[in-house]
């Protein structure tokens, strides 16, 4: 299958980042060429995403990163969830009329501790090889001196101005005289910069136990908010085993509980025994299949998952095989699954950054970064310039339900980051924004490359579609598809019960997709990055 494509993968032989902005992907590629590992490229570009793409990224959100060694070529997960504070509790919301917790504000803003800096510490330590402050020198300057404001992010700042106006802080950061900013102006966060600053200076500690640990403290503290100093230094990254599973020959890793990265090996073991290869991409059965499977491995998520440390989340086996089987009885070729025989939750509304690097020593980082909602919380805490996530608001507030809010518990995280290998050699560095959807992109990707014998980039640019919701006004299982697949498989789908929401040839909605392939043989990289976003793929 040929797709025509607005740019060619991206080749390089010594080193590749790839990311949603040009700018952060080549402040990566700065550190690689300096002498840095992968950890160090992603670390740069997570950091100068922070201050350039605020919509999606802050230092005061969550983070979940895989990671190959170049020299063993074993694949390490590290999370950075963020725990809710010791004095959350489901009681304490109800007591207060609360039937869920909001999205916004100074509530969803402190629940949780931000858990990203403690991973950039962690990978540093294990793998980086420049000092943080160098890794840290380019969103410095740019949150310092002023960061260049994008079509993209002018037109988000104007889309949530009611939601950034509510807060002073933010309002005086993001509004800067009561106005939007125009494409190409200067924001500049010179607090942030100094939070920044003491991050690259005493690591972990600069964040967790300092000042800046404090100031958030008292910040909560006075505005009726959850965490406090001693929720920061209790909050730790965590080293653990990534899933596993296989498609089409290739094994196929991602990000563990309390993360849905089960669901993406779901929905492949589903599609395995379907000839997706012999049906055309973009018509209505190959579609169709794809969709079903989306929908029972979704509820099997929304039934088991949340902190693996809270109890018990069966991936094993909803990741084997024998499940598979079992659960594929239920696709019907010719009719939509009914939603309230297999429902699912959550929503596809949802901010999110991905990157991918790696260096020449073949090391490479899958990193996914989030705030959760646009602008997270819409809260920017104080003095220190942080933007505070609202992923605290994933927690259900049925204490019957795995994902329950308790103190300690990292909620269900949407964040999920892929790696594949090849007779024992990696592959592919592989994910994407976009909430519920970030398991559909992937999958759309995985079964291009595969499948249909796609290149990186033709596999991102492809026509996507997305199932799920985005408004309260929305069906559960809304079908939305970009205008590029042809009328006549829409008209099929509908046929078939789904329910469709057409979208014009190109929506952001569909979600950022980045992702780097290795040939096994040679170490070659091609890189590509998703034309929906500022991003670039660019490599030495």
């Amino acid at each position: 299958m040929n797709i025509e494509t607005g740019r060619p993968p991206t080749p390089a032989v010594n080193g590749l980042v790839t990311s949603p902005h040009s700018l952060a992907s080549s402040a990566g590629v700065d550190v690689l060429r300096a002498g840095g590992s992968a950890v160090d490229a992603a670390i740069a570009t997570s950091a100068v995403l922070a201050v350039l793409y605020p919509h999606m990224t802050s230092i005061g959100g969550d983070a979940f990163w895989l990671i190959h060694e170049g020299a063993t070529g074993d694949i390490n997960y590290l999370s950075g969830g963020g725990q809710a504070a010791a004095t959350a509790d489901i009681e304490w919301f109800r007591t207060r009329g609360h039937t869920e917790i909001p999205l916004e504000g100074v509530l969803p803003a402190t629940l949780t501790v931000p858990g990203a800096l403690a991973s950039w510490a962690a990978a540093h330590e294990r793998y980086g090889r420049l000092p943080l402050a160098r890794c840290l020198e380019q969103a410095i300057a740019y949150a310092r001196d002023g960061a260049p404001v994008s079509a993209r992010v002018a037109g988000f700042i104007e889309l949530f101005r009611g939601k950034l106006a509510a807060h002073p802080d933010t309002s005086a950061i993001f509004l800067p005289g009561g106005e939007v900013p125009r494409a190409g102006a200067r924001l500049a966060n010179p607090n942030l910069a100094r939070s920044m600053e003491a991050f690259a200076r005493d690591g972990r500690a600069g964040f967790y136990e300092g000042e800046v640990a404090r100031a958030l403290s008292r910040f909560a503290e006075a505005q009726g908010g959850f965490f406090r100093e001693g929720d920061f230094a209790a909050q730790q990254a965590r080293w653990e085993a990534p899933l596993v599973g296989t498609y089409r020959g290739l094994e196929i890793y991602n990000t563990p509980a309390p993360t849905q990265g089960f669901t993406v090996l779901s929905m492949l073991n589903l599609l395995e025994p379907f000839d997706l290869g012999g049906m055309p991409a973009f018509g209505p059965d190959h579609v169709h299949l794809l969709v079903q499977a989306k929908q029972l491995a979704y509820h099997d998520r929304d039934r088991y998952l949340g902190d693996p440390r809270f109890g018990d989340v069966p991936v094993g086996r909803l990741i084997s095989k024998a499940h598979a089987d079992e659960r594929r009885r239920l696709i019907d070729p010719s009719r939509a699954l009914a939603w309230d025989e297999v429902p699912s939750y959550g929503s596809l509304s949802g901010d999110t950054v991905y990157m991918a690097a790696v260096d020449r020593d073949g090391n490479a980082v899958s990193l996914i970064q989030s705030i959760y909602g646009a602008f997270g919380s819409g809260v920017v805490a104080g003095d220190t310039g942080i933007l505070l996530q609202n992923r605290g608001a994933y927690f259900t507030l049925d204490p019957d339900h795995p994902n329950a809010l308790q103190p300690g518990k990292v909620p269900l995280h949407t964040l999920i980051a892929s790696m594949g290998k090849r007779d024992g050699k990696l592959w592919s560095v592989l994910g994407c924004m976009g909430a519920d959807g970030q398991p559909q992109i992937q999958l759309q990707a995985y079964v291009g490359l595969l499948d249909h014998g796609l290149d990186i980039q033709q596999a991102l640019e492809a026509p996507r579609f997305l199932s799920g919701r985005f408004g309260l006004g929305e069906s559960r299982d809304t079908l939305h598809m970009e205008g590029r697949f042809p009328d006549a498989t829409m008209d099929e789908l509908a046929r078939r019960g789904h329910t469709l929401d057409r979208w014009a040839d190109w929506n952001e909605l569909a979600g950022h997709a980045h992702g780097i392939l290795i040939d096994p043989e040679t170490g070659y990289l091609q890189g590509g990055s998703d034309p929906r976003s500022d991003g670039a793929a660019i490599g030495y």
